[in-house]
């Protein structure tokens, strides 16, 4: 079956990805899944962009090469999520918006860049998922975000570490602060943003309750792991509410077995197996945007982790389009 033929009654002006019967997957340009570009598009509802910064990186480099290894990592992704029952390239335009380009010498300018260049996006299209990149790259989003939406966000944040952290080396705007930054800044629902993965050592117990100061629960790795994906995702979902809803993920959040290829990974993670399950458990947020950072393709193996990050965005997509099936898999 083509992949033109898989949604009869998709919207009659929605330009699908490439069809895999007519162009090989491994052909053509890399674009994510294959969608169509930005400017081949009359409108767009949903854009996957990336973000190739990773100046804000503390330990290894190499996640400014992230974007462009997972739009090759997705190019077997398909038009049907039988995990969800939905079409993600069907019921809204979805399009590749290409790179917000910035300096890789300052994370000052660079956060400013960012956010200049996601703020114009955003003019065009309402819905961004975001490929990093390193995790400085939140920050200018949730800015713009913050602003296009008229109120405070939730934050569901997938990570081995906090990213509350204060400075690193003088430097405000690193991997590891984003979520302080956004929180004193009041881009943030207190009390509704929570770390769902947390694991390792940390500086000094003063982290959690900083941590919690600045109004973010927590998840725990062992918690998720105990409690099963259905259960997580039920209380991300009992938190959040009904807020607009900003997720963000590291992919370091999972076991290096499964994400080996990121800066600071961490033993002990979730497997693939369980953060897919988890968003896929998610139906019915109010998902405003998203993004998906820190692959380091230099550390990667056989693109196990471009491959993980690729199905986590596409697991992202899936949750802004209305299912027509149950789920054919067994959850």
């Amino acid at each position: 079956m083509s992949q033109g033929a898989d949604a009869d009654d998709a919207p009659a002006d929605v330009v699908p990805p490439a069809d895999g019967f007519v162009v090989p997957r491994f052909a053509g340009i890399s674009t994510f899944a294959r969608l169509p570009l930005i400017d081949q598009v009359p409108h767009a509802d949903v854009a996957v962009v990336g973000v190739p910064f990773d100046s804000g990186t503390t330990f290894r480099p190499g996640a400014r090469f992230g974007p462009s290894a997972i739009r090759q990592a997705s190019r077997l992704l398909r038009p049907f999520n039988p995990h969800t029952g939905t079409f993600p390239f069907a019921d809204h335009q979805v399009v590749d918006a290409g790179d917000i380009a910035c300096t890789p010498f300052s994370s000052d300018q660079a956060v400013t860049e960012i956010e200049s260049g996601m703020r114009a996006l955003l003019e065009r299209v309402p819905i961004p998922i975001v490929l990093g990149g390193d995790h400085t790259i939140a920050l200018p989003v949730l800015r713009c975000l913050r602003a296009l939406v008229g109120e405070p966000l939730a934050v569901v944040h997938f990570d081995a570490h906090l990213d509350t952290w204060d400075t690193y080396f003088g430097a405000s705007y690193t991997h590891g602060t984003p979520f302080r930054r956004a929180s004193e800044e009041g881009l943030l629902r207190r009390g509704q943003c929570l770390h769902v993965g947390v694991r390792g050592p940390l500086y000094d117990i003063e982290d959690l309750t900083d941590d919690s100061d600045l109004g973010f629960r927590m998840l725990s790795t062992p918690f998720v792991a105990r409690i099963g994906a259905e259960e997580t995702a039920d209380a991300i979902l009992a938190l959040v509410g009904d807020a607009p809803v900003y997720v963000s993920i590291d992919i370091d959040v999972l076991d290096p077995a499964f994400a080996p290829g990121t800066g600071t990974p961490e033993p002990g993670g979730m497997l693939s197996r369980e953060l897919l399950a988890v968003l896929r458990h998610l139906r019915g947020i109010r998902l405003v945007g998203a993004d998906v950072v820190e692959v380091s393709p230099p550390y990667d193996s056989s693109e196990v982790t471009a491959l993980a990050a690729a199905n986590v965005a596409y697991d992202l997509l899936s949750l802004l389009a209305d299912p027509r099936a149950g789920p054919a898999y067994e959850h």
